[in-house]
């Protein structure tokens, strides 16, 4: 015999509860020993657990009247389990002796422990004896084995699944709320709850009052024994009049209305399913949506503002032209920097959906034509080759401007410097004063014109000169071009017919040189040294007022130097302005002496000693002049160094952070230290520290506008440029931005596949170690040798191969060569991972359909809440059955198209 006495604590019915692991509920012990004695607590499970006992033995053909006397013989006892478990027992005894019915109820006992119940302190003779208390002990450890251990409701079991199951059902119903086996249904709107909502139209539910519990539980338990095949199990005064029902007589009952409506959990279970396939469905339709939306306006605005930089509408003015550069830089200020955000956000987007799409098992997303990320990576390449062909233009036009704005000054200077110097030549050379001049007017008259031909083939560089700007301001497509043209011609015209006027002069000179035979050579020495001279004073005063312009320090103080060379030759100027007024001088002494009459003026120059002493006065005014300018521009130049300094300073810091942190960044993305939320967070802060340098890279910003503004194009105090830090700056922000979305897919990946820490950090440690370039990536062979070191049989052999390219199938669809760390992980956990199929959601279906091969639209109403259905009916193709059903709907090939399937 089966030792039913064993050591532990007695349980209030004599068992420790039913289960191999334990109980299958913790029981409130203490209340039920006190409860035991009470005989309305008997009488409630007499009742119930009686009617629980007919509801199976009626399928046998017979019942119980006294649960305490009709068991005693173990007959029906073994009767009842047999029905309940579907399995047969060991044949009973048909004796009326005391043995015979010990024996019958061990055997019943017997296949209960076989059951894995745990029986403490129930021995079969209580049982055969009447006991009240073992009996329905036994019977309760029957109910819990047979009618309640197999409910579950989100992974819990027995008493708290079949609360939770109860708790759901009636969660919409006014005035109930579960929250255990006894109080809660006293009023007998929990009961009305349950059946209102499976079967609907059984229960007014409307017309129930909480204040008539009597008549709540009456009309629960009488339609449930009608409709639903619930036997009557308690009287509803039993449970009103008590102040606390007993909890395993409203369990026994409970149960009942579970098993009945089993199939309606079924049906909910397969809505659950479907409902949570269509809101994966519809949550990636609205990423797809938005992704088309974020890339169509990504594109539009780069179609839009490449044709503005690649215009090329120059301008005739500096100012206009630095208007130009001004937009240009409001465009990389203000513009550009939210569309590379949106640039980064959409690619992390893209990535999401399809790890989501991945995830979930659908097929990969295809944006629709033109509106790939490659796409929108080829366009924005375009966009920054014309940006940078525009900036370049940019400067290129304002040096052409600022060129053009010089020559045209240095143009008019030069002109307006000669025409001075032909005014009145022309009416000069006209002059036909030899008819009536002495010898020594005549010879002077010819040594005058001499000089002046000296003088006028001194002025033929700066002629030519004009000519040489003039031409060169035409090259450059000087916007005044016509008037300088016209202002050149007309000192080109002058200056040869002054050359024809010259050679006429010259010739009626010599013709009465021949009858002048005196002359004064002092003056004519004079004359040869003033000339010279003078032309010197001239160039001089010419060179003084040049116009320059210069770059660097170094061009300054090359124009310093040769300024200084030339006032260290102004002290021998000065001896020979003395030198040749001394000539002067000593030929009015001469003349004074001997009574000679001269003339008024030295008749062989105009030059006269006045006009030599007010030049050199003239020269003696420039030179300080010169020397201001020239100290002047050497400070702007210094300026300007400066600015170079200090953009160069400050782009040497930002330019190698930027470096470093892409570096930090890529080491972090393959070192493995903490977890994923760690590296996550480690990430974010480096994103936040990015954010924060900002200030610096706008600071730069600033010093670049100072140095563009100054017109500074070189700067040898940094290899760095603004454009390359711009370029690396937006790299940075769009490579922490990818290496945060990569490790946050990793998460996803990770929590949707079930994948641990560990195994998450053994995979990346397997990957980084292959990775031996850290691109990111494996090859061919690098991916071999990463799954040969994880235990793949896929060495060089037939099958191996074979095995190896199948692997490749998968995580490369594409053939590109390549295996990321994501495609790596997706294998990794694929087969381990219990995702929802095409299949499953079919039969889910099939559930809602009951069985048939279509559903219809008030089938998907009535399962499903109103958006799926709807969803649903708007998708669903009709029924192709041969009957052509009217408003049959096609729930598999809508299945297979969620998963991306022809057939399944």
């Amino acid at each position: 015999m089966v030792d039913y006495h064993s050591a532990g604590q007695p349980h209030p019915y004599g068992g420790n509860g039913p289960g191999p692991n334990g109980d299958y509920m913790a029981q409130e012990d203490d209340w039920d020993r006190d409860l035991l004695l009470d005989p309305a607590w008997e009488k409630q499970q007499r009742k119930t657990f009686t009617a629980w006992c007919n509801s199976h033995l009626r399928k046998a053909g017979t019942q119980i009247e006294n649960i305490d006397e009709d068991f005693r013989d173990g007959l029906k006892l073994m009767l009842l389990l047999e029905v309940i478990s579907g399995e047969r027992l060991p044949k009973p005894e048909r004796g009326k002796m005391r043995v015979h019915k010990i024996n019958n109820v061990n055997k019943a006992l017997d296949f209960i422990a076989s059951k894995g119940v745990k029986l403490v302190s129930i021995g079969a003779e209580e049982i055969v004896d009447g006991n009240a208390k073992m009996t329905l002990g036994m019977i309760w450890t029957i109910i819990l084995r047979f009618a309640i251990q197999d409910i579950s409701v989100e992974e819990t079991s027995a008493k708290e699944g079949l609360l939770l199951w109860c708790q759901r059902k009636t969660a919409p119903y006014k005035n109930v709320n579960v929250q255990n086996f006894h109080i809660s249904w006293k009023d007998g709107l929990a009961f009305n709850a349950l059946i209102h909502r499976h079967r609907p139209e059984l229960i007014e539910y409307d017309k129930l009052r909480k204040d008539d519990p009597v008549t709540n539980l009456n009309n629960a338990f009488e339609v449930a024994e009608k409709y639903l095949d619930i036997p009557k199990m308690l009287d509803a005064e039993d449970i009103v009049n008590t102040a606390r029902p007993d909890e395993k007589a409203i369990m026994t009952y409970v149960s009942s209305f579970y098993h009945a409506f089993s199939g309606a959990q079924k049906a909910e279970t397969a809505a659950n399913r479907i409902c949570k396939v269509l809101a994966v469905n519809q949550e990636n339709e609205q990423l797809m949506e938005d992704y088309e939306r974020l890339a169509s306006d990504l594109l539009a605005w780069i179609q839009r503002t490449i044709p503005w930089l690649e215009s090329r509408d120059p301008q005739k003015t500096i100012p206009a032209m630095q208007q130009k550069l001004e937009d240009f830089r409001e465009y990389r200020r203000v513009h550009k920097p939210p569309k590379v955000q949106e640039k980064c956000q959409l690619e992390i987007n893209f990535n999401t959906l399809q790890t989501k799409l991945r995830l979930s098992g659908r097929p990969a997303f295809m944006p629709s034509e033109g509106r790939m990320v490659s796409d929108i990576g080829a366009g924005w390449q375009r966009l920054e080759q014309a940006e940078k062909g525009h900036e370049e233009w940019l400067l290129t036009e304002l040096r052409r401007l600022e060129r053009l704005d010089h020559l045209a000054e240095k143009f008019r200077q030069k002109a307006s410097i000669h025409e001075g110097w032909t005014e009145g030549k022309e009416v000069a050379l006209r002059d036909r004063d030899s008819g009536t001049a002495s010898l020594a007017q005549v010879r002077a008259l010819l040594r005058k014109h001499e000089a002046f031909e000296s003088d006028l083939a001194a002025h033929q560089d700066r002629v030519e000169q004009i000519a040489a700007i003039a031409q060169e301001l035409n090259e450059l497509d000087y916007y005044d071009s016509p008037s300088v043209n016209a202002r050149c011609q007309k000192i080109c015209d002058q200056w040869d017919l002054l050359g024809s006027l010259t050679h006429s002069r010259r010739e009626a000179l010599e013709k009465t040189e021949k009858q002048l035979e005196t002359i004064d050579e002092l003056h004519l020495e004079y004359a040869k040294r003033a000339a010279p001279f003078n032309n010197w004073m001239e160039s001089a005063m010419e060179d003084l007022q040049d116009m320059f312009i210069v770059h660097t320090i170094e061009e300054i103080q090359g124009l310093i130097a040769a300024h200084d060379q030339f006032k260290s030759t102004l002290p021998d100027a000065d001896k020979e302005r003395e030198a040749i007024l001394r000539i002067q001088q000593e030929a009015q002494r001469i003349a004074d002496l001997h009574g000679i009459q001269l003339p008024g003026n030295n008749p062989y120059t105009s030059v006269t000693p006045q006009i030599i002493n007010s030049k050199w006065e003239r020269v003696q005014q420039l030179v300080p002049k010169r020397d201001q300018a020239l100290q002047e521009e050497q400070n702007r130049q210094n300026s300007n160094e400066h600015l170079r300094r200090q953009f160069g300073s400050q782009a040497n810091r930002v330019g190698p952070w930027i470096q470093t942190k892409m570096e930090e960044i890529g080491r972090i993305s393959i070192e493995m230290n903490g977890t994923l939320e760690d590296q996550l967070n480690h990430l974010k802060e480096y994103e936040q520290n990015i954010v924060e340098y900002k200030p610096n890279l706008e600071l730069l910003e600033q010093q670049h506008q100072l140095v563009q503004e100054a017109l500074i194009f070189d700067n040898q105090h940094s290899n760095y440029t603004m454009e390359h830090l711009r370029v690396g700056w937006e790299q940075l922000l769009t490579t922490i931005a990818r290496t945060i979305n990569e490790v946050e897919n990793q998460i996803l990946t990770r929590d949707a596949k079930g994948i641990s820490q560990e195994q998450m950090q053994e995979f990346r440690a397997s990957f980084n170690h292959f990775d031996k370039d850290h691109g990111g990536a494996l090859g061919p062979e690098e991916f071999k040798a990463c799954l040969i070191s994880l235990g793949y049989d896929v060495e060089n052999d037939r099958q191996g191969d074979a095995e190896f390219q199948r692997i490749m199938a998968v995580v490369d669809p594409n053939g590109s060569g390549t295996v990321t760390f994501q495609a790596f992980i997706d294998f990794m956990s694929r087969e381990t991972t219990d995702t929802d199929t095409a299949e499953q959601v079919i039969n889910s279906f099939r559930v809602l359909a009951g069985d048939k091969n279509y559903i219809t639209a008030a089938e998907l109403r009535r399962e499903l809440p109103a958006a799926q259905a709807e969803y649903c009916i708007a998708r669903m193709a009709p029924y192709p059955g041969p009957d052509g059903i009217p408003g049959a709907l096609d729930y598999k090939s809508f299945s297979t198209a969620l998963y991306g399937e022809s057939d399944l």
